[in-house]
């Protein structure tokens, strides 16, 4: 009962702060940036000689907490929450970039679940890392060609999207390593 109240606390938080991500990498892509190109994306390096639009942080980790949602709360609960920050995103940034962004993100999002749901149970980390990188990839394809009509930042954004990916791994094998210690089972 305790684990499963857990589980559930830990998916709200995790389906909240996705929800987030979302809207808030639309928000950067036009305000947040070392440089921002007129009538183009804010950017951010990434590495040597590399940019990319600053909301790649976000989706990043957005990746990531998508993967958590499902875990705690089922694949069901992943696909309302991509659904509900496709539609938040309206609210924060021009319409051809709501539209590049929420059919990247939808397209992206429902790739990586497509990996990750396979893999979860037996390889959770190795899940998430091989669904993230699918998705980064998708993500990044998609929506460069529909904001900007231009492939230009492809390699910002995968090494960016990677880079945040990267990050959450450490944080990803803890949950796993204590999920196991406690008991705590995937939903």
């Amino acid at each position: 009962m305790l684990n499963d109240t857990r589980r559930r606390a830990e998916g709200a938080a995790f389906f909240a702060l996705f929800v987030l991500t979302i809207p808030l990498a639309n928000w950067m892509v036009g305000n947040v940036g070392t440089v921002c190109v007129p009538n183009g994306p804010c950017l951010v390096p990434v590495g040597p000689s590399l940019t990319a639009p600053s909301g790649v942080l976000m989706i990043g980790v957005a990746l990531v907490l998508r993967d958590l949602v499902q875990r705690r709360l089922g694949a069901g609960a992943a696909a309302v929450a991509i659904l509900i920050g496709a539609a938040l995103s309206a609210a924060v940034a021009p319409p051809s970039l709501v539209l590049a962004s929420a059919a990247a993100f939808l397209v992206s999002e429902f790739a990586d679940l497509a990996v990750y749901t396979p893999l979860q149970r037996r390889r959770f980390v190795a899940a998430v890392v091989a669904s993230g990188v699918v998705g980064l990839v998708v993500d990044s394809i998609v929506f460069l060609y529909l904001a900007f009509g231009s492939l230009e930042f492809l390699g910002g954004q995968v090494v960016g999207k990677a880079w945040m990916i990267a990050l959450a791994v450490p944080v990803v094998a803890w949950l796993r390593r204590r999920d196991a210690r406690l008991g705590l089972a995937p939903a």
